[in-house]
């Protein structure tokens, strides 16, 4: 079978990207012939972000014959026909889109609209939300007119499929749990096929088998019990919680320490340079017109809660990228994933942590009560309350999860058995 993978290509940061060539190369393992398209671009360049992994040595692809194709730029839509016709020119039976962020909705609509028409090939939206986490007016609008040329989509949650559903309301979706679609999804029509998956594990980074735990956080200062929060530092993944949470352990028990490694999301570029101030100066002008002022997250600064709650002693603050090479460590360190997101999708940071058997704290928000089994891989929480995620991360150390739950609760969750499932329709 030959596949395209459309999304971000290995050179760019953050999950997606991770997300779409864990994707390729398990697909090249199930036997496809696989292709990534990738954007060059993702996004209006009015946004005053860095975008491109310039730290990591390694992609992900090395021993892998899976060629990367960067061309799509959402600033020239000169390169959106110039995509389509190269994809098609491949002829492909599936093309599988990474639908991330509703601004690409503009591309993504002449993208999938020329392939639809001119190719036999299924078109795929593998689907990491639908209602977009900072809604503006435009979202709901963007989203639909992409997701409209879509034979089938891939869900990781079943609130991501009521989404959908509630987006296209009067259209009629069969919705299947393991991949076995009977016929070709886009034969269903006027029906449209979800297939009801979850997040995979990231296999991508490997624990190091000669890892010194005690000797590594002794030479970081940390001590016996060690929370970690990772990732982009964005509000909707809760560091405020999960901050004022820990300073209030921390004044129940002196055993604990708290890592916060991540990038903080809107302080990639120099903020000084005339380029960002003027790109500021325009984006902030389009958010105020589109974004409820409540979801402008720009001056969202939890860091400094750290030296505000006196937590410096206790707090291992790592606020830049992490190159792959680097990610190991702190997981390996980590006795507990901290999710005290106010909302959630499936969380590529929840799937990176069970490759190295992490069990998690977590509000009971989105997906995690469907990966989060209360007590047995981990412990959940009632959203915003404070007292509660204080309650779980006491009760992960006072009865800690065995990691051999961790495996258990995961063993379905494997790429393989993803990239089967999506080979079958």
């Amino acid at each position: 079978m030959n596949i395209i993978c459309f999304g971000p290509g290995p050179k760019f940061k953050g999950g997606i990207a991770q997300y779409n060539t864990a994707l390729a190369r398990a697909l090249k393992d199930e036997g496809a012939q696989v292709t990534i398209v990738s954007w060059t671009q993702q996004y209006p360049a009015i946004i005053p972000r860095e975008f491109v992994d310039k730290a990591s040595r390694s992609d992900f692809l090395e021993g892998y014959d899976i060629p990367v194709k960067y061309l799509t730029n959402w600033n020239d839509p000169r390169t959106w026909g110039a995509t389509a016709k190269a994809i098609a020119a491949l002829k492909p039976d599936k093309v599988i889109i990474q639908w991330y962020n509703p601004t690409q909705g503009i591309p993504l609509n002449s993208i999938a609209k020329y392939l639809r028409k001119h190719t036999n090939a299924e078109i795929l939206f593998d689907l990491h939300f639908v209602a977009a986490k900072e809604q503006s007016s435009l979202d709901a609008r963007l989203t639909r007119m992409a997701l409209r040329h879509g034979h089938s989509f891939i869900v990781h949650a079943y609130k991501t499929a009521e989404e959908l559903k509630a987006l296209f309301a009067g259209d009629e979706f069969t919705l299947t749990l393991d991949g076995a679609r009977g016929v070709r999804a886009r034969d269903l029509a006027p029906q449209r096929a979800i297939l009801k998956l979850y997040h995979p594990i990231y296999t991508l980074f490997k624990p190091d088998p000669t890892f010194d735990k005690e000797a590594w956080k002794a030479k970081h200062h940390l001590r016996k019990h060690v929370f970690l929060f990772f990732g982009f530092i964005r509000k909707y993944k809760g560091l405020h919680y999960c901050i004022e949470a820990f300073a209030e352990l921390a004044h129940q028990r002196d055993d604990v320490s708290l890592m916060i490694v991540g990038e903080r999301f809107w302080q990639t570029v120099d903020q000084s340079k005339l380029s960002t101030k003027l790109k500021n100066a325009v984006f902030g002008t389009v958010k105020k017109l589109f974004l409820k002022k409540a979801d402008d997250e720009r001056d969202y600064d939890p860091l400094a809660m750290i030296a505000q709650l006196g937590l410096q002693d206790r707090t291992l603050l790592v606020d830049r990228f992490i190159p792959n090479e680097e990610v190991p460590p702190y997981f390996q360190a980590a006795d507990t994933i901290v999710l005290f997101y106010e909302t959630a999708t499936p969380s590529g940071v929840e799937s990176l942590s069970y490759n190295f058997k992490l069990p998690a704290v977590a509000t009971r928000v989105g997906h995690f009560p469907e990966t989060i089994t209360d007590g047995f891989n981990g412990y959940l929480a009632e959203p915003k309350k404070l007292a509660d995620m204080v309650r779980v991360m006491n009760a992960s150390i006072e009865q800690p999860i065995p990691r051999e739950n961790v495996v258990e609760a995961t063993k379905n969750m494997s790429w393989a058995n993803y990239a089967k499932a999506v080979l079958k329709g």
